[in-house]
């Protein structure tokens, strides 16, 4: 049945609905099913895998570098400050482009800027593969990063523009869902070349071992290609966003579009209801004379704004802190390197089920309740985690004044911690001799920049000596120093002297606490992905009017990793100053104004179209 509205009728959008549901049961027929029914229904799935597949390749952007870093470590002779560049390289990328994907999205169109980045993906693999110099590496790497940042703009706002409003959430909610696989991906890879290296370090041939770990992280980056090319296939086999068609003047083609993943009544409708929000923002009284409205209107200011505190508190949580320090956070709380390590590979899996949980409640329930209730059990796990460090914390003592002491005259820093060592550091400090196995944490400077050791047991014989020098721990160049510390003098950096500013010597806890942190992270990691997790990216796309969409969520994305820079680069100076308890405490705080603004000013957008979402920030009444 084909109902067209005529723009003349006096029946509206809300009794065309009404008509069209009383309509159709009986239009139809009874088990009737046409083969265009099974092509919408083909399309739309096809949609999803699309989608899909761009989260695959977000996550496995992200998450790729820590499985191959130990082995190009070992075989492609850079120094530390080269590698941070490779592995900082990604975060570059992916803010650059972000600051220009969504004028690029309104230039090119979505379906081509998709398709770009997964090509860009593309090509950086072999690039990166096939490099036996560190220019190629980190320009590899640079446009692994340019990719990642146009694939978590553009792929959310392609999905808000052209799934169905009754499936917006399920196929946003699969693109996270993904891109947590893509992050179990990179893991598990990693692991894999792990049991390999292993293998074949049993057969003591030193030149064997070095060739297979060179061809371990190539091989980990080949394995991340096929994704890539099935998403390039992929994006130039859809539809391009009828939104974005409409607004090119291709009337034609937006409703063709349309059609292709919704009935020919459903077509009609959303493609007059996207007339009417083009023309209401074109049409102005006065002379007959059509004016650009102003952006300050509460329609655009106030999605804008919720948008963007959703985006920052959502970073603010600690979630990329807390996945990227897990296994560490693990071992400081009392666990075994061996039961840590179990503990990160348990965490991530909860964050891939529960995932897929929030895909399927996500259009039942709303994007509101999961978000208010996904934010209420973070703030109480993460305060539970942070009571769990606080007490032993406590406990804490700074032997800052007897570690400076061993800095040698070239202003290096080298010691093994043994109980012996930890018992004479605490007697020059004034405490007595531990009885049981502790930690330590060595924060030091030179000049402007400063720096964490990684944290060593005294009981653990495989840890690997504090080892601090200059070259090491300053950054290599001014582009990198600057993303360091904006105001930190580099020159002045290179010449000054070594200062330690804590060295604190914590008693370890059992593996009772270590387990009992283990569980409240992963109870943290279920209410995250069940409701942050899925919902960031709906709230992102759908709450952004259709004029500001594609710059908005840019400038919003921009500040989501502008927030998780912030805190990459305090949280191992805080932990190691303050402990783990004040960085937990401060991650729920920040959560506090998460769940207020989901729970009291967030609007629930399950189920509407995006003009009648825009209509409602506007004033309007527009009702289902």
């Amino acid at each position: 049945m084909h109902f067209q509205i005529d723009p003349q009728s006096k029946i509206g959008i809300q009794e065309h609905k009404l008509v069209t549901k009383q309509l159709m049961p009986a239009d139809i027929g009874t088990g009737y099913r046409s083969e265009l029914d099974d092509k919408r229904i083909f399309y739309n799935r096809f949609l999803l895998i699309v989608a899909g597949l761009g989260g695959l390749l977000y996550g496995v952007d992200v998450g790729i570098i820590a499985g191959a870093l130990p082995y190009l470590e070992a075989t492609s002779g850079l120094n530390a400050g080269q590698l941070s560049i490779v592995v900082a390289a990604v975060l570059l990328g992916s803010v650059i482009s972000t600051l220009f994907a969504g004028l690029l999205a309104d230039w090119m169109g979505r379906k081509s800027l998709m398709a770009l980045s997964g090509v860009m993906f593309v090509i950086s693999i072999p690039m990166i593969a096939l490099s036996h110099g560190y220019g190629p590496l980190v320009f590899g790497r640079l446009l692994q990063g340019v990719s990642a940042g146009l694939i978590g703009v553009v792929v959310p706002l392609y999905l808000a523009e052209c799934l169905t409003a009754s499936s917006r959430g399920k196929g946003t909610g699969i693109f996270q869902w993904l891109l947590t696989l893509g992050l179990v991906i990179a893991a598990a890879l990693g692991l894999y070349f792990s049991f390999r290296v292993d293998q074949v370090a049993k057969l003591g041939d030193a030149a064997r071992l070095l060739d297979f770990k060179n061809q371990a992280w190539r091989g980990i980056f080949w394995v991340s290609l096929p994704p890539g090319i099935l998403f390039v296939i992929g994006s130039l086999m859809v539809a391009e966003s009828p939104r974005w068609l409409l607004r090119r003047r291709k009337k034609d083609a937006a409703y063709a579009a349309l059609l292709r993943s919704r009935t020919t009544e459903q077509a009609d409708l959303e493609l007059r209801e996207m007339e009417d929000g083009i023309a209401a923002e074109k049409t102005k009284a006065g002379s007959g004379t059509l004016k650009r409205e102003s952006l300050l209107r509460r329609k655009y200011v106030i999605p804008f704004i919720l948008a963007c505190i959703i985006l920052a508190c959502n970073q603010a949580t600690g979630i990329n802190s807390i996945i990227g320090y897990n296994a560490d956070i693990l071992l400081q709380s009392g666990l075994s390197d061996f039961a840590a390590h179990w503990g990160y590979f348990i965490f991530q899996c909860i964050n891939f089920s529960v995932t897929l949980a929030g895909v399927m409640l996500v259009d039942r329930k709303g994007r509101k309740f999961l978000l208010a209730m996904g934010t209420g059990g973070i703030i109480l796990s993460l305060a539970c985690t942070g009571f769990l460090f606080l007490g032993n914390e406590k406990r804490r003592v700074d032997v800052s004044s007897a570690v400076q002491s061993r800095v040698s005259t070239d202003q290096k820093l080298a010691l093994t911690y043994t109980p012996g060592l930890a018992d004479q550091f605490l007697e020059e400090a004034g405490n007595a001799p531990a009885n049981r196995s502790t930690s330590l944490v060595v924060i030091y400077s030179y000049g402007d920049f400063r720096a964490t050791s990684q944290v060593v047991r005294s009981n653990d014989e495989a840890t690997k000596p504090i080892d601090i020098k200059r070259e090491e721990s300053i950054p290599a160049n001014k582009v990198v120093a600057f993303f360091s510390n904006p105001f930190g003098n580099l020159d002045a950096a290179r010449t000054a002297p070594l200062r330690i500013e804590n060295a604190l010597i914590n008693p370890v806890p059992g593996s009772r606490n270590g387990w009992m942190v283990a569980l409240t992270l992963f109870i943290f990691m279920a209410f995250y992905a069940v409701g942050p997790g899925v919902c960031v990216w709906l709230a992102l796309s759908e709450l952004m009017p259709t004029r500001i969409r594609s710059n908005g969520m840019s400038i919003a994305l921009l500040l989501n990793q502008g927030v998780a820079t912030t805190i990459a680069a305090v949280f191992l100076p805080t932990v190691g100053k303050y402990g783990y308890s004040t960085m937990f405490f401060g991650f729920a705080a920040c959560t506090v104004i998460y769940f207020i603004t989901a729970t009291w000013f967030l609007p629930e957008t399950k189920g509407k179209t995006l003009e009648e979402i825009e209509a409602h920030f506007e004033g309007a009444t527009v009702g289902k």
